[in-house]
């Protein structure tokens, strides 16, 4: 057998048996899960996950993913904790403590503080009848046959049932305090999804002088210098009292030019778009964006509630402002 064949073959095999450790927890979702989501949403604090060497690893993630899907949580290396950062954890929060063999003696060594301090512990372990699954309020049960390691030493199969587990855990509680993704932005504004469901069509719109606009009796050339002089590819155009008539872009100058009209006689409500597709302030730009898809346009004009043009925005500003 070649090299190739036996490197392919090793890496099925992992996979193999990494799906077989995940399939085994599916029956192990049971009164146990549903007591440690109990625990963390009765909880008037955070979730403190602690955990060494891969296992740290693996509470460091899944940390993480609680924090950014609305269960406040971080974590504390069980070591550093014994030297101080116990200080960091309080009465009223709950801790999630991960060790495969349940007997980590860096975390054995925190139970009694954890206890005095009536602190609530979920275990997260592979030995339902070791001292730290005993210790705590309730155990996750996260045991593999097998390590996909061949010398069955390495974390392997064992981390994965674990992170798997952190992230039921997580989604769960998402799902039970009916997270949104508009919540799910708050904690992700830096991001292209917290851009989207975070920034309105006020953040980007150009207002003011920078708006174009016209009035209905403006000849067409007239309306194509102020198109010229806002740069947006588009104008709005105007009823006598302000209101909006209709809408030029590019797309209805080279319609009209096909049609041959003369652009020094022609008034622009000849050939706008009569009033057009709109959009408020306070919308999303994200919805502003589907509007542009949907009706394959690329400006759009910004109203009031009573159809005064107040702002105008084109493709080119939702992509800069990171919504495309």
């Amino acid at each position: 057998m070649s090299q190739s064949s036996e490197l392919i073959q090793s890496a099925q095999r992992t996979l193999r048996l990494e799906l077989e450790a995940i399939e085994g927890l599916l029956s192990r979702f049971d009164d146990s899960f549903v007591k440690a989501c109990e625990l963390i949403l009765a909880s008037k604090g955070r979730v403190v996950v602690v955990g060494m060497g891969k296992s740290g690893h693996i509470g460091n993630k899944i940390a993480a993913t609680l924090a950014s899907t609305g269960t406040p949580a971080f974590f504390v290396h069980p070591a550093e904790a014994s030297h101080g950062d116990m200080g960091m954890i309080t009465r009223d929060d709950v801790i999630l403590a991960l060790s495969n063999s349940g007997g980590t003696a860096e975390i054995i060594t925190l139970l009694p503080l954890i206890k005095r301090l009536g602190i609530q512990l979920i275990s997260l372990t592979g030995n339902p009848d070791s001292p730290l699954a005993r210790a705590a309020e309730v155990n996750l049960d996260a045991r593999v046959a097998q390590e996909a390691c061949p010398l069955n030493l390495a974390p392997t199969s064992s981390t994965t049932a674990a992170l798997v587990l952190g992230d039921a855990l997580a989604i769960a509680l998402l799902e039970a305090r009916g997270f949104t993704a508009e919540d799910f932005a708050f904690s992700h504004p830096g991001g292209t999804l917290g851009r989207r469901l975070l920034l309105k069509v006020e953040n980007v719109m150009h207002v003011g002088d920078e708006l174009p606009r016209v009035s209905r009796e403006t000849l067409l050339k007239d309306a194509l210098l102020e198109m010229s002089r806002k740069g947006l590819g588009m104008t709005a155009i105007v009823e006598a009292d302000g209101r909006l008539a209709g809408i030029f872009t590019d797309g209805d100058l080279r319609r009209s030019l096909d049609r041959n009209i003369d652009i020094h006689r022609t008034p622009i409500d000849q050939v706008m778009t009569a009033h057009g597709q709109t959009v408020r302030p306070d919308m999303l730009a994200a919805e502003a964006l589907k509007i542009m898809e949907d009706h394959k346009i690329g400006a759009l004009v910004v109203v009031d509630k009573d159809d005064y043009p107040t702002g105008a925005l084109n493709m080119h500003d939702l992509l800069r402002a990171g919504v495309m």
